[in-house]
């Protein structure tokens, strides 16, 4: 069913404001999924905060003009399905990684984080990358990290302190 002109200003729109707020986008051609898979794939997606779409290329193009996703663009042939990460920029590429193990008909053709351009291939790097709370955690240890070694130091003084009273305590007795 063909698009009014209206609708497709509305997509454009939806499109241009999900890619102007996005960290991250794929998109995936998925020729041969069937209705069920992708309902999963998006109930997964929606789970994750990933937004997703298949969008006719001349309308995603115009879409992603003006926004850093426009390195897309030349590679936007075959019918796509754009997923943008709206939170943390490995979501959407967990997402269709995830995907892409359960059945082989969703094939990554475009990789993008913050306006750059990867290879199809980065979706697993991106895709291990720490989620958010992940990398506060991390962050988190490293900065405990030689607080901890300092406590641990600053204790040991009373403690080698106290084993050394012992040992000659425990050398004045075998003596004596």
């Amino acid at each position: 069913m063909a698009l009014s002109l209206e609708e497709k200003k509305a997509v454009v729109a939806e499109v241009a404001e999900v890619a102007a707020s996005a960290h991250s986008a794929i998109a995936a051609e998925y020729i041969g999924l069937d209705v069920e898979k992708m309902t999963r794939l998006r109930a997964k997606a929606r789970e994750s905060a990933v937004y997703m779409r298949v969008v006719k290329n001349s309308l995603a193009r115009r879409a992603l003009e003006g926004t850093r996703f426009e390195c897309m663009n030349d590679s936007l042939t075959g019918p796509l399905i754009l997923a943008f990460s709206r939170e943390d920029p490995g979501a959407v590429a967990r997402v269709i990684s995830d995907f892409t193990k359960e059945t082989d008909k969703l094939v990554v053709k475009v990789v993008s984080i913050g306006g750059k351009l990867l290879a199809p291939d980065d979706i697993k790097r991106l895709a291990n990358m720490p989620t958010k709370e992940q990398a506060i955690a991390l962050l988190m240890a490293v900065m405990k990290a030689p607080i901890n070694k300092f406590a641990r130091t600053l204790n040991e003084v009373p403690g080698k302190l106290a084993r050394t009273i012992a040992a000659i305590r425990d050398q004045k007795q075998q003596a004596g």
